[in-house]
């Protein structure tokens, strides 16, 4: 005995040195010295370990198996330099689930109950490793686009009169005009109505969609296999199995911690040089509730949290991790962190973003929300260069990433974010099947940011006025009229105090834009991209540089330019002779410089002068249209030959086979974009804006809004397409202008029926006598009296 305590505690000396490993296995027992022949058990006793004392370099190996963490891993700045890392890539797990026994016993028609443990924290319930789903109606469908199943009827009175007591439930529903999502938590019920807390995860609110909308969590919608039911007050669990399962041997788990590791440094004492390596991390709760946070004047409100938060970190690294079955944000990089790195990491199956990189809002100087930006003007505008502070992500890389089914909860999200933040590199990554952006910049504070070699596509699957693509402007000086003062144009350059740059990227987007710089989004240089469905969108905003891109099947959308806006478009390959204008522009020439463009027209034998361009941006003189020749199209390469007519206009070619992840397991598993044909799609005219008819009675000649460029900038929303009406002239002293109605304003009810057409507003309109309209101005509706 004497000899193995002698053993022993040589062991737990050596183990205690600088730079020794500790090993931990789920055979372990947290008593033995943590030495690979006497593992400890526990992942949180061995990082409590690795901080005791200055142990310099450390690794903290965990052989496979899964770790269940009772609370989240805390790494201080004690913990700097250790490495938390599998000891077989991708074979031990931290979960923040809790698993459980139970001794199931039929219900009902299929459903079994249990008794569980009295407080068990489950938000999500697994079974076999595998999400179940909250009793919720309409049903979960899997190949429904928006939430997996929604009905106009999911909160109605005749639907609530069946609840016995709803308080527990959720409504979800999508923003009215599907710019993301909102989430409301039921608290009871008032006759046949629903009383609800919620609905603030959208920075620009509305009421909730009268029809992509969800309940869940309410137990007479228990009716199908996957669903279950947690009785809190009687500890009683229903739930329904999917079919061929064995409850008696399945292993249930609830999840419970919203987060797994969190990396907390202080200021000025930083965590430094810590690593997390091949590890898998699951099983955290839903933490949509949580979400509230407005960011600036974006459309995003945010939680601070994620399977692994970084604060306060100096050179930290996750290095070819797996994030799977969360239900928050995987990686949440929050307020002052350097040189942080999310490398070759595999993230999917994710409640949240996959990972957002958000500065403090201390560190602007600008209006910190909405409401503090009322009644800002121009003159009283801080014009101090950049950041009040450092707390704000730096100089950060996420690199070599697959990010896919991300936002399975939160629609406001993307497969990576960025806000109040100066340069992150996003390169290398594939990210697709997500409900908004692939990538998203909140605003230009404070620029430098880098986005190359990227593969994304399918996305904007469940929302609205989108891109794969995504960005802000709404930065200090963004009010309405103010920006357009054009001679004031350098306050842009404020925040954003480096150019962002997206360069060899490959997007494509189905509903929305492949790429969307919207609200004033500044100081852009774009080249060498592939747009594989919808073009680009610049809307107002100053100083960006687009050149060598090729829009397959679509062409540039410049929406509501200023005169004095700066920006460059030259020695593009579009596939239509036009730009899709939306919004008043009736200036020329347009921008800074639009030249050397070239039209592709496949087939076409010669060339001849890109006639459409230059008529409306009154410019491109020199560019052309003709066949770009371009090398194999239908295998997505778009590189041209060497005798194309495009080389000479200053075109280059650039790499087609370096768009997504690089590492070969990764590029083993991710997807890549449906290439579309060209064929007939080339070069057309065609697709002006409807023609302007003139309504008599009313003083004014209106025309029909149509097509994703009215829905951006006039903020309609979708079944308002093809039936609203916007104002393109009005007659001096007519009712329009005694109303105080105004070109490109949008008619959308009179007399509390709404516009379907010019036909039906003629029906709609009275023989005299006064009415009331219902108008959108400045993306906002209006109510006017109008006396005819």
């Amino acid at each position: 005995m004497n000899g193995f305590n002698c053993l022993w505690g040589m062991l737990w000396c050596a183990s205690c040195v600088w730079g020794a490993d500790i090993f931990v296995s789920p055979a372990g027992n947290d008593s033995h010295a943590g030495t690979e022949e006497l593992p400890m058990r526990s992942v949180e006793a061995a990082v409590r370990k690795a901080g005791e004392g200055a142990r310099g370099k450390c690794q903290v190996i965990l052989a496979d198996g899964v770790y269940y963490l009772r609370e989240p891993l805390a790494l201080r700045p004690e913990h700097s330099g250790l490495t938390i890392r599998a000891q077989n890539q991708g074979r031990a797990v931290l979960s923040g689930a809790v698993p459980f026994s139970a001794d199931w016993q039929p219900f009902r028609d299929g459903i079994m109950k249990a008794s569980v443990p009295a407080g068990l924290e489950m938000d999500v319930l697994m079974v076999n490793g595998k999400p179940m789903h909250m009793a919720r109606y309409p049903n979960h469908d899997p190949e429904a686009r928006i939430f997996n199943g929604t009905s106009a009827d999911a909160d109605s009175p005749q639907r609530v009169a069946r609840w016995k007591n709803p308080e527990g439930g959720f409504l979800h529903a999508l923003h009215a005009r599907m710019w993301g999502d909102m989430h409301f938590r039921i608290t009871g019920k008032k006759g046949d109505s629903l009383v609800t807390e919620g609905g603030w995860q959208n920075n620009r609110p509305s009421p909730p969609h009268d029809r992509y909308k969800f309940v869940e969590n309410i137990f007479e919608e228990l009716d199908a296999p996957g669903e279950w039911y947690l009785d809190r007050r009687e500890n009683v669990l229903y739930l329904y199995p999917e079919p061929g399962t064995d409850l008696s041997r399945a292993v249930v788990e609830a999840a419970g911690l919203p987060e797994l590791v969190r990396l907390q440094g202080k200021e000025g004492a930083p965590v430094k040089n810590v690593t997390l390596r091949d590890l898998v991390l699951t099983g955290t709760r839903r933490t949509f509730m949580e979400n509230r946070e407005p960011l600036l004047r974006s459309d995003w409100t945010i939680f601070r949290s994620g399977a692994v938060l970084l604060r306060n970190t100096e050179n930290c690294r996750i290095l070819g991790c797996e994030f799977v079955h969360l239900g928050g944000n995987a990686v949440f990089v929050d307020g002052k962190n350097d040189r942080a790195q999310v490398r070759s990491c595999h993230i999917h199956e994710v409640g949240g973003n996959g990972v957002a990189l958000v500065g403090d809002r201390s560190a602007y100087r600008g209006p910190r929300d909405y409401g503090e930006a009322r009644g800002m003007a121009l003159e009283k505008l801080d014009r101090t260069p950049g950041p009040k502070n450092g707390k704000f992500p730096s100089t950060c890389l996420v690199d070599d990433c697959l990010i896919w089914r991300t936002g399975l909860v939160e629609k406001q999200t993307a497969g990576v974010q960025i806000s109040l933040a100066r340069n992150i590199t996003v390169r290398s990554c594939s990210i697709y099947e997500v409900p908004r952006a692939g990538i998203n910049i909140g605003e230009g504070a404070f620029g430098g940011h880098v986005v190359e070699y990227c593969d994304v596509f399918d996305t904007v699957r469940e929302t609205s006025d989108h891109g794969s693509f995504n960005s802000w402007g709404r930065d200090r000086y963004w009010a309405g009229d103010q920006m357009a003062l054009s001679q004031d144009r350098n306050v842009v350059l404020l925040d954003c105090l480096q150019p962002n740059v997206l360069r060899t990227n490959r997007w494509r987007c189905d509903h929305g834009w492949d790429v969307d710089l919207d609200d004033g989004s500044s100081n852009y240089v774009i080249c060498n991209n592939v747009m594989l469905s919808s073009g680009l969108k610049l809307r107002e905003g100053f100083f960006r540089k687009v050149y060598n891109n090729i829009f397959v099947n679509n062409t540039l959308h410049p929406h509501v330019w200023f005169r004095e806006s700066g920006d460059e478009f030259y020695s593009n390959i579009v596939f239509e002779d036009r730009y899709r204008q939306a919004g008043k522009m009736d200036f020329s020439p347009w921008g800074k410089n639009m030249d050397r463009n070239f039209v592709h027209a496949e087939g076409m034998k010669n060339t001849e002068k890109a006639s459409g361009l230059a008529g409306q941006s009154g410019n491109d003189r020199r560019s052309i249209k003709g066949d770009a020749l371009f090398v194999n199209p239908g295998k997505g390469d778009f590189s041209v030959r060497s005798s194309s007519p495009a080389l000479k206009l200053g075109f280059r070619n650039f790499p087609m086979n370096r768009f997504g992840v690089r590492s070969p397991h990764l590029k083993a598993l991710a997807r890549t974009p449906d290439i579309p044909g060209t064929a007939g799609n080339s070069g057309k005219k065609g697709g002006t804006a409807p023609a302007a008819v003139q309504v008599r009675r009313l003083g004014a000649e209106v025309r029909v809004a149509e097509g994703e460029g009215d829905l951006s900038v006039f903020g309609l929303m979708p079944e308002d397409l093809g039936s609203a009406l916007v104002v393109v002239k009005v007659q001096k002293d007519g009712p329009c202008s005694s109303a105080g109605i105004q070109p490109n304003d949008v008619l959308l009810t009179v007399d509390g029926r709404k516009v379907r057409g010019v036909k039906s507003l003629e029906q709609l309109l009275p023989p005299s006598g006064e009415l009331k309209v219902t108008i959108r101005r400045n993306q906002e509706n209006k109510n006017v009296a109008m006396q005819l």
